[in-house]
């Protein structure tokens, strides 16, 4: 059976992935490494991994009827996950309505027999891959809004040099 790695993600407008794509330029000047490329960049709410093709097929169905209460996220600091060597952007606290959109979009998916993660949620845009540096660069340029009403299914294809990502399906708007 055929499997598609699958992530629910909150997806920036241009303008936004062009600012982030601007802190990624400043941070590599730091911490070296990789930017990632502009269109890819996400703000993950749900990592999957591998699903089978039939469950896959089950949520792109769905996820049209799926509601995001629309929030807002301020991207306002650098943070290094240092064992994998990625540096990203996120808010210094999570707010709770983003908290909210992953507790239930997690206890939505549980329906479908997939299971949370162990670790907290930690909300992030990875932004360099391969950093040379272990801590992020002291300033972050001026803090991001970024106003959210749905989100997308996601699928993750791994090709030569990186992976390429392709929307699935997305959610409607609350009224939409």
């Amino acid at each position: 059976m055929s499997t598609l790695r699958l992530f629910y993600a909150l997806w920036p407008s241009p303008e936004l992935a062009a600012s982030l794509a601007g802190w990624a330029e400043q941070a590599r000047l730091v911490s070296g490494g990789r930017p990632m490329r502009t269109e890819t960049l996400h703000l993950t709410l749900a990592f999957l991994g591998p699903v089978d093709s039939a469950l896959a097929d089950e949520l792109a169905a769905a996820t049209p009827a799926r509601r995001l209460t629309p929030g807002d996220v301020t991207l306002d600091r650098y943070g290094v996950f240092s064992r994998q060597r990625i540096l990203w952007a996120g808010p210094a606290e999570t707010p709770p309505c983003l908290q909210h959109a992953h507790d239930d979009l997690w206890q939505w998916l549980s329906g479908y027999g997939l299971a949370p993660p162990t670790q907290p949620f930690r909300p992030h845009v990875t932004l360099l891959r391969n950093i040379t540096q272990s801590h992020p660069p002291d300033d972050p340029p001026a803090a991001l809004a970024w106003r959210y009403d749905r989100m997308v299914l996601v699928a993750s294809e791994s090709l030569t040099g990186g992976s390429r990502y392709r929307i699935v399906a997305q959610s409607r708007p609350l009224g939409g």
